[in-house]
């Protein structure tokens, strides 16, 4: 069974070679009707309960007023030549295929074949400041945005943040239609909104549906609380509005889950309110400040929380801390599970990444943590995000007896290696250390928060733990709480 991915919504921007062309035909048997409760019951039984019809939402007021100032952008790029500039396949001159293909070969011009590709964004301002994705213009050598009236215009990009996916265009225009914004963030999961944009380039594309959810994270992406939708998205919406009932901008559709590259169901928007912030910062300084604590964390399920004596499974644990970071300055220390920043509650990890990021540099922020049990309240002075890092999570493990592990001590010169002091290498594992994922060469760094060094002290831990333990374990540059059932 293939695995399933995250696409682009504009799929490398739509990009085609110049001079080709394409058209996506697709097959009417896959359109549904909806269907009425009762539609197939007997005329008799119809007639006698008629049916109620509930009214469904118009959005001919949103796509009327909205419509003239959601943009077309047209992109064009230099794709990579080929190493020997001629368009052959990369094969060896020893290869018997290699002289057949030269027969064939095709000149390209020099540079490499432009590329073409199209993307949505919308106007925010008369004096023509433009937004869309950034994944929509990233690289582009020209960029075009064609309003409704058929006007063109050649933009200029004022910046692009990649963490985001915002990018700020500037076209020389004025008194150009704009939209509204709700930078308030009330969107409700559950509530109507309406999409507009330029599908595989159909400009003014009208499509709607409900917000499915909101605060998703998704993989590569933890600064965004994205607002997930069943809104129909497909190449070439990306950087387009997202129109709540109101008529006001409540995200920009960025992204699609998708086996197919097509619709399927599941579109992501990001929230205005954070669009907005990037917007602000790229026109006054061209580039996005954020703030850091220099932590890896992971989300708590129960059985973690079990482990570390929670109520519940709620905070961002704390797995790992770099050296000299915000959070090593502060005390902070591998698991720790942080329950509250700047009295905002910390109800799932996801949260915790675009709370710090949204915080300026330098500035204090108050932590409430919990550490063995106890509540701690800590302040620490906010670091810079420097590059975006994302940190894997990987699944790791324990010893023999009540865990099923064979260890044992990690010498001077592995210790070095792998940064630590002390900890125990896995040789062998199965029982309770396997099922919770433990695999040979994973490395046991510490049980319940409380630093491993040798296989006696881990033996002592264990005959003192309950039915639960969480072991911080260490596989290749990453570091996890896993937590392990005992029985």
């Amino acid at each position: 069974m293939k695995q399933k991915i995250l696409v682009r919504s504009l799929i490398a921007a739509g990009v085609i070679a110049a001079g080709l062309g394409g058209f996506a035909k697709y097959d009417p048997s896959i359109l549904r009707h909806a269907v009425a409760a009762g539609a197939f019951a007997p005329a008799a039984a119809v007639s006698a309960q008629p049916a109620t019809l509930a009214a469904l939402p118009d959005f001919t007021g949103i796509v009327a007023q909205n419509g003239p100032a959601v943009v077309n952008i047209s992109v064009t790029s230099k794709a990579e030549k080929a190493a020997d500039g001629s368009g052959m396949p990369k094969l060896d001159p020893n290869d018997p295929f290699y002289q057949f293909f030269r027969q064939f070969q095709v000149p390209v011009p020099h540079g490499g074949m432009p590329t073409h590709g199209v993307g949505s964004g919308f106007i925010v301002s008369p004096d023509g400041t433009v937004l869309t994705n950034a994944h929509v213009v990233d690289g582009a050598s020209n960029v075009t945005v064609k309003l409704t009236d058929k006007r063109e215009f050649t933009a200029k990009v004022i910046g692009v943040d990649k963490p985001s996916d915002v990018a700020v265009l500037k076209i020389d225009a004025n008194d150009l239609p704009t939209v509204k914004l709700d930078p308030a963030d009330e969107v409700k999961v559950g509530e109507w909104v309406v999409a507009i944009g330029s599908p595989y380039g159909f400009d003014n594309t009208v499509t709607s549906g409900i917000v499915s959810a909101k605060s998703r994270t998704l993989p590569g992406d933890s600064y965004v609380p994205f607002i997930q939708t069943d809104v129909a998205v497909n190449p070439g919406n990306s950087g387009g509005p997202l129109f709540n009932m109101r008529g006001e901008v409540v995200g920009i559709n960025s992204q699609i889950y998708t086996l197919s590259g097509g619709y399927q169901g599941l579109s992501f928007a990001i929230p205005i309110n954070v669009a907005l912030h990037v917007k602000d910062q790229l026109v006054r300084h061209g580039s996005v400040t954020r703030g850091r604590l220099g932590v890896t964390i992971q989300d708590v399920n129960q059985a973690l929380a079990d482990s570390f004596g929670l109520a519940k499974p709620a905070g961002a644990l704390i797995s790992s801390i770099e050296k000299d970071s915000a959070a090593a300055k502060a005390g902070l220390q591998p698991g720790d599970v942080i329950l509250r920043y700047n009295d905002q509650d910390i109800t799932s990890s996801t949260q915790l990444p675009v709370l710090v990021a949204d915080t300026a540099p330098g500035t204090t922020a108050r932590l409430e943590v919990m550490r063995k049990g106890e509540t701690r309240h800590i302040e620490l002075t906010v670091g810079e995000l420097k590059n975006a890092k994302v940190a894997s999570a990987d699944i790791a493990g324990q010893p023999h007896g009540r865990l099923g592990v064979a260890v044992r001590p990690l010498d001077p010169d592995e210790q070095k290696q792998a940064g630590v002091s002390g900890g125990l290498i896995v040789e062998n594992a199965s029982g309770p250390a396997a099922n919770a994922g433990i695999q040979p060469g994973d490395m046991i760094l510490a049980l319940n928060g409380t630093p491993v060094k040798s296989v006696e002290q881990l033996q002592q831990l264990l005959a003192k733990a309950g039915k639960r333990v969480a072991l911080l374990v260490q596989r290749d540059e990453a570091k996890i709480f896993v937590p392990v059932d005992l029985g």
